[in-house]
């Protein structure tokens, strides 16, 4: 017998996804949502709890008390100032041994806190792992399809992420005829969208490239995309995005692929 699947879950619906998921296989879930990110509509069918960021100790704890051996992390969460975090005892300990990590990129910071939390006797498992169905394949999802010109500017998103992606900086470009109109930093890929009509040419629309970073912890931080994805796009006026085949998650797979066929935007799983 398997032990229940503990779930730390930030915002947006993969949470809800995984649980629904690891349930559908005949697994226990017990979730603990972060305060101020987590969703409570989300959380809402699955046994559940919510802690403030900085009670790791009380989270823990709570992960043994409820039988969970094994955890996802899943969801974002945006990186607090240290000193607004307020560690309970047990997450001082624990973010002692984090270290230096914790002033790197957030790759550095993911992994060692993976580290951290097997030491402590848990398994870390990605949220592909129980989403069976849920990474990218290879190839054209759509009805749309890229031509040439924006093939090429794939091509340039892929540079620019490899570049990027090796310092830990993000996992997502714009790239409209040959021109990075922007890069993903700590603001996250919804954001970066927002910018773009500001700074589009004329002429033919830009791409969304995503891809995971070299090296990332790929338990802890999947590039996503969802029907959010698709409608932030199109705001932005894209006409395709291009992402990592087999490193990237696919939320709401069917639907996602719907809406961008609805905007006639192209969904294309590459290999960097």
């Amino acid at each position: 017998m398997s032990t229940r699947l503990g779930i730390i879950a930030g915002g947006g619906k993969l949470p809800g996804q995984v649980a629904a998921a690891a349930r559908a296989a005949g697994r226990e879930v017990f979730i603990a949502g972060i305060d101020g990110f987590a969703e409570g509509e989300v959380l809402r069918p699955f046994p559940h709890k919510f802690f403030r960021l900085g009670a790791v100790g009380a989270m823990i704890r709570a992960f043994r008390d409820e039988g969970c051996g094994d955890l996802v992390m899943i969801g974002p969460v945006k990186r607090p100032s240290f000193l607004s975090l307020r560690p309970d005892a047990e997450g001082a300990r624990l973010l002692a041994r984090v270290g230096k990590a914790a002033f790197k990129g957030d790759d550095g910071l993911l992994a060692a806190i993976v580290q951290v939390l097997s030491d402590e006797g848990f398994r870390i498992l990605g949220a592909h792992e129980i989403m069976s169905d849920a990474l990218a394949p290879e190839g054209l999802l759509t009805t749309t399809t890229p031509d040439a010109a924006a093939m090429a500017d794939i091509a340039r998103g892929v540079e620019v992420l490899k570049l990027i992606g090796a310092a830990d900086i993000g996992q997502a470009c714009v790239v409209q005829q040959g021109i990075v109109l922007a890069v993903e930093t700590v603001e996250g890929t919804d954001a970066m969208l927002a910018r773009i009509p500001a700074v589009t040419r004329p002429g033919p629309a830009g791409v969304l490239v995503k891809l995971a970073k070299p090296g990332q912890e790929r338990r802890a931080d999947l590039p996503t995309i969802g029907p959010a994805t698709i409608r932030h796009a199109r705001q932005a006026g894209l006409r395709g995005i291009a992402f990592e085949a087999g490193g990237t998650i696919l939320a709401d797979k069917l639907l996602t692929i719907t809406s961008a066929d609805e905007e006639g935007i192209f969904l294309l799983g590459v290999h960097p």
